[in-house]
């Protein structure tokens, strides 16, 4: 029998299929092991060979740890909410709901066909009603809930309404709006219920407030951070401005110690540790009060570095900053307009990244110093970040190179407090060991007690104190999109109500069409049925909205995280229709030990997970305090793009080879378009592309030769291989070995077709192990030789090692060096290729599964323990020789270890090799080290 791969294949996918191989038991006494890819959203373009490679890495560990004796519970599902989806309904009109439907037919249909050791059981989709029902039960759950400090936890708000009650708000500390005023209890009972509830809402985990967003006109909605490039949308290249707008946030900044401390708990690369402590940015300074003249504003400024007071020359606000139109001069208000109007443009991201940019424009309004009582001018400038700190900073240049490129820009006289430190060089700035001079009392003093000293001074005036900051701000979780989960909320006099758990899920309406209304609502604006009858606790005709008994919906829906937060928590009982996960699911699974994905989320899904975990915990739901374990980072596979290139202003495309110094224009042709050798089919070309149906190919030797560049395997980039070819033409184990040994795991590598053919070849000569030169089925009972049994042994444990340590590229190496061995020893004793089967299993799925059957076994390959090296096989029992004469080595001879030298010493003089080249002669003496060399002095 030939190896067959297209049938293998078909046959062991449909057994797993329909004998549910990979269901994980809900109780089990084997140990429990949880792996888990980051929540594929399912595109219509489908899977590319770039998305699998994570999900192979993650299969053969979940296969190995089920050989190993494990519980595994290896799930997968969609998140099947987003923006893609929505885009296509505008511009064809069908439901989000259809197109989500089969996009994730074809990525169920791939992945099968790649052979994962899934528990389909347990799918889960974020847009399916039955899941986001949890979704918007955890939204209620953070809305009645606040952050307390002195507990360091979350807890439910009732209580914070029986200490408001008792002693009003004076000396709680909790996590709330910066503009929170304090209160007394007496005030508190004498407040109206609107009032309590305006006042509770700063205090919420979740909570309304005017926010300063990424708006994006022409997909009107609002993107996070991370779905903006180079300052325009992500999806559609479009334009993104900043704008105030009232937005559902979350106050993921009451967990921001905890976040960063929690790190150090978690089995992270240090890269993405750093990048999420970064992100949360702890510093510890001061807040600082700046009063401006003439009026009864106060600017408060967070700095690391209050010791440099005294050198503040000028002020600096965000452009979004609400003071900027209340204290700008009116001779300055045209110039402050236009800068403001231009800063919205432009994204943080680029603002944060933009270093080498100066530009700001003077307010003509005036701080006052709050020890020399000096003006200090205040400039804006999109350098500073309305959301972070404060949104103003107090510049000071001779400490701060930023500071001092700005000063030196437009001129602004510096003032110097450091002593015998040249002011323009930046290596100095925020020097530990400065000692700071010409100010007052912190004169002559130290950082570290320089920075004390101004502290407590600050207080004293009652313009400072001592503070810790984070640049980690609240996210913002509204999107004016439709295709998200409904916010369980409706309004009374403009305060949100929740809807009780009962009555939910609260399920997308349907709508005549997905853009924003006439009158720029959300797309939920169009829906009909979009209003909440609190006697009967359902939805009903917005007409019927009286302010009395029926109520508004909010319009707006769920970010794409809202769902992705938790979901891990919802494999481990997916059923469940009364609770989240229950306790014995939760206390039994945990949380997850391996998760897998891509580095691109570090500082959005992860953090938000992170966050949400915690609060769970907090409140009693879950007993995990991190979400995931050990987390991997996937590389990227590339893709090898090919360019044809267009002469400069001409309908003219020249070869590769004979472009020379002229003007081209490189334009991407579709690889499926050129050969191996990288030869162009210009008629193919030109069907593809009409516009150039008339083009002029200027060729060599009758061939059209394309560029090749390594870039992101993209469908934009024309550069994409479909695993389905590959599979069909290669079978998935191919795929899952190749793509394993393009590299390490984690470091992106190119794809290479031309390579996989050594991959399949491999699998073929494995094949051929088990058969005899007919293609008959041969494997022997009999004793294996001791070389095959080294073989073996020397095999099983260089790959469990590798697969312990995350190495499979080095492992499918060790495997073909092991089936080249075993070839040349012709090994068909099942005493070694049996655990062979059993090794190779959680790599090439479909083949072991058939090498086991055919050894005689009724079950699949997944039930077999993994098989234990053996070290006594691995131990020399003979020793290769160098025969040396009077120092030079002239041939080898191989000699058991237990020989003693007199023994040695015979058997070499009388090889016929120590005959021929001593020649009769008698040597002086034969100096033999045990087990290393032989030396024959003449």
């Amino acid at each position: 029998m030939r190896y067959d791969f297209n049938q293998i294949e078909k046959k062991w996918q449909e057994y797993w299929a329909k004998n549910q191989t990979f269901k994980a038991e809900d109780n089990s006494d084997k140990p429990k092991y949880y792996v888990l890819d980051m929540f594929p959203y399912p595109s219509g373009a489908g899977l590319h060979v770039g998305h699998p490679l994570g999900y192979i890495a993650s299969d053969i560990y979940a296969r190995f740890k089920r050989h190993k004796g494990f519980n595994v519970l290896h799930p997968q599902g969609y998140d099947s909410f987003g923006l893609p989806a929505e885009q296509y309904a505008i511009q064809t009109g069908q439901h989000p709901a259809l197109t989500t439907e089969a996009n994730i037919n074809r990525y169920r249909e791939q992945l099968d066909q790649i052979g994962f050791s899934f528990d389909w059981s347990r799918e889960v989709r974020t847009s399916d009603p039955q899941y986001y029902k949890w979704t918007q039960w955890i939204f209620i759950l953070l809305f009645k809930s606040w952050y307390d400090y002195s507990a360091d936890r979350a807890r439910p708000i009732s209580e914070l309404e029986d200490l408001f009650s008792s002693e009003g708000n004076r000396d709680i500390k909790a996590a709330c709006d910066e503009d929170t005023e304090a209160f007394s209890a007496a005030d508190w009972n004498n407040f109206s219920s609107e009032e309590k509830q305006r006042i509770l809402l700063k205090y919420r985990l979740t909570y309304l407030a005017e926010t300063e967003v990424n708006w994006c006109p022409q997909l009107g909605t609002v993107l996070a951070n991370d779905e903006i490039v180079n300052g325009v949308s992500e999806r559609g290249g479009y334009p993104v401005v900043r704008k105030k707008m009232t937005q559902w946030s979350m106050r993921i900044s009451a967990y921001a110690e905890r976040l960063l401390q929690g790190l150090n708990d978690i089995d992270w690369t240090e890269s993405l540790k750093e990048s999420q402590r970064n992100w949360i940015g702890k510093s510890v300074g001061a807040l600082v009060e700046f009063k401006v003249q003439g009026s009864r504003f106060k600017v408060p400024v967070f700095t690391t570095r209050p010791d440099t007071i005294f050198g503040v020359t000028f002020m600096t606000l965000a452009p979004e900053h609400d003071l900027v139109e209340k204290i700008t001069k009116p001779e300055q208000k045209a110039q402050v307009e236009a800068y403001v109007e231009a800063s919205a443009k432009r994204s943080e991201r680029d603002r944060m990244a933009d270093v080498k940019t100066i530009s700001g424009v003077f307010t003509g309004a005036y701080a006052e110093h709050p020890f020399t009582k000096e003006p200090v001018p205040i400039w804006i400038g999109d350098y500073v970040l309305a959301g972070y700190g404060t949104g103003a900073v107090m510049a000071v240049p001779c400490g701060d190179q930023r500071d001092y490129d700005f000063a030196g820009h437009f001129d602004i006289p510096i003032k110097n407090i450091f002593k015998d430190v040249d002011i323009s060089d930046e290596a100095f700035s925020g020097k530990e060991g400065t000692v700071i001079a010409n100010s007052d009392f912190l004169n002559g003093l130290e950082y570290k007690t320089a920075l004390k000293k101004a502290i407590s001074e600050l207080e004293k005036i009652g313009q400072g104190k001592g503070k810790t900051n984070y640049r980690l701000r609240d996210a913002v979780f509204s999107r004016q999109r439709y295709w998200g989960e409904p916010f369980p909320v409706y309004y009374v006099n403009g305060l949100p109500q929740m809807i009780e758990k009962e009555h939910l899920p609260l399920r997308l309406p349907e709508v005549e069409k997905y853009l924003p209304t006439e009158t720029g609502e959300p797309p939920l604006g169009n829906a009909i049925e979009w209003a909440w009858n609190t006697a009967k606790n359902e939805v009903v005709h917005k007409d019927l909205i009286d302010h009395n008994v029926v109520f508004p919906l909010e319009l707006n829906t769920m970010p794409g995280w809202a769902g992705s937060s938790w979901y891990l928590f919802r494999y481990m009982d997916p059923h469940n229709e009364e609770e989240f996960v229950s306790e014995a699911a939760q206390q039994y699974w945990e949380n997850v030990d391996l998760y897998i994905g891509g580095s691109e989320h570090a500082t959005g899904h992860l953090l938000y997970s992170r966050f949400w975990t915690k609060f769970l915990k907090d409140r009693g739901f879950l007993t995990v305090d991190e979400p995931f374990k050990k987390l991997i980072n996937q590389g990227m596979i590339l893709g090898t793009s090919a360019f044809v290139y267009r002469l400069e202003g001409e309908n003219k495309f020249v070869s590769k080879h004979l472009i020379g110094d002229q003007s081209v224009q490189p334009i991407h042709a579709d690889v499926s378009l050129v050969n191996a050798s990288d030869e162009l089919d210009i008629e193919e070309f030109k069907k593809w592309r009409p516009e150039f149906a008339d083009a002029e190919f200027v060729t060599e030797a009758n061939k059209y030769i394309v560029g090749r560049e390594v870039e992101k395997m993209s469908k934009s980039k024309y550069n994409v291989v479909n695993p389905d070819d590959i599979c069909e033409d290669y079978g998935a184990d191919t795929l899952r070995m190749y793509e394993m040994f393009l590299g390490p795991l984690e470091q992106a590598k190119p794809w290479n077709t031309a390579g996989i053919t050594g991959v399949h070849n491999f699998l073929k000569k494995l094949w051929k192990l088990y058969h005899d030169e007919h293609n008959n089925f041969e494997v022997k009972d009999g004793k294996a030789s001791a070389e095959s049994l080294k073989t073996l042994h020397k095999t099983i444990k260089k790959v469990t090692e590798d697969i312990e340590n995350f190495s499979f590229n080095t492992s499918v190496s060790t495997f073909m060096i092991c089936v080249n061995e075993l070839s040349a020893q012709k090994c068909n004793f099942r005493e070694v290729l049996e655990p062979l089967v059993v090794l190779i299993a959680p790599y090439a799925p479909h083949i072991a599964e058939e090498l086991w059957q055919k050894l005689g076994h009724d079950t699949s390959v997944t039930t077999a323990v993994y098989p234990v090296c053996e070290e006594k096989h691995l131990v020399e029992s003979n020793k290769e020789y160098p025969i040396s004469f009077n120092g030079k080595m002239r041939f080898t001879l191989e000699l058991p270890l237990d020989m003693t030298p007199q023994e040695i010493e015979q058997t070499v003089m009388a090889h016929e090799k120590t005959q021929q080249q001593l020649q009769g002669r008698t040597p002086k003496k034969v100096i033999i080290v045990p087990g290393k060399i032989v030396n024959i002095v003449g």
